[in-house]
């Protein structure tokens, strides 16, 4: 039997609209959808394609929200486990994913897993939650010859404040206010703007960071840029 062949589908920050063509196709042909699931809280990815998989097979992976690397890397081969014998059986798997697969997704852990396995894996961009915040907020990322750096949630954030660079802090939410402040001691405040649940039905645009007085949720990206948009 053929072995099935493995998508790793980004679905963009929220809006579905905002979905790719290849990746609508590819979801409406697959046998079964994986959806990452961390256990608590909405299936955001899940809802962005709900109307599209609509009676399909869907594998629950669970991806909890934890910072022990073995225990992560367990649950990773297990999904990768699973996945493996879906593929054997023959079978076309869409794992879903917020923004593109490629810019910090849980997603690549099992990719990689799989690919290592001699399994047909591939990538299919998506949307990254920066540039959908980017066009919200109505500016670019970066003109002519500027920078542009991407900053996680977790990293220290003092080493990169001072960075010459357009800079995007992604998944700040619990430090949003700590971000806010070395900002405006670091005279970057004012060039700043925040997104939170970007394209979600729940979003707030903050084009002014400094506006904001009250912490934001996970799905929190500020937008720093070196000079005012022109």
């Amino acid at each position: 039997m053929k072995k099935g062949i493995l998508y790793g589908l980004g679905v963009g920050p929220g809006d579905p609209e905002l979905l790719t063509l290849k990746a609508l196709r590819l979801l409406q042909n697959a046998d079964i959808v994986a959806v990452p699931d961390k256990g608590t809280g909405t299936k955001t990815a899940l809802a962005i394609v709900q109307q599209f998989v609509e009676g399909k097979e869907l594998l629950f992976c669970p991806t909890p929200m934890i910072r022990d690397l073995e225990q992560l890397d367990k649950g990773y081969t297990d999904i990768a486990d699973k996945l493996c014998t879906l593929l054997d059986e023959g079978k076309t798997v869409a794992f879903i994913t917020l923004g593109d697969p490629t810019i910090y997704s849980t997603y690549m852990y099992v990719h990689k897993k799989v690919a290592a396995r001699g399994y047909e894996a591939k990538l299919v961009p998506g949307v990254p939650s920066f540039c959908a915040a980017a066009a919200q907020l109505g500016v670019s990322l970066c003109e002519g010859s500027q920078r542009l750096l991407i900053v996680p949630a977790g990293s220290p954030l003092l080493d990169s404040v001072d960075i010459a660079a357009n800079k995007v802090y992604m998944k700040a939410g619990r430090g949003i206010l700590e971000l806010q402040e070395q900002l405006r001691q670091s005279g970057k405040l004012e060039n700043a703007s925040l997104v939170a649940n970007c394209t979600m039905e729940n979003e707030e645009v903050w084009p002014h960071f400094g506006d904001m007085t009250q912490p934001t949720g996970y799905y929190s990206l500020v937008i720093s840029r070196e000079e005012a948009c022109r």
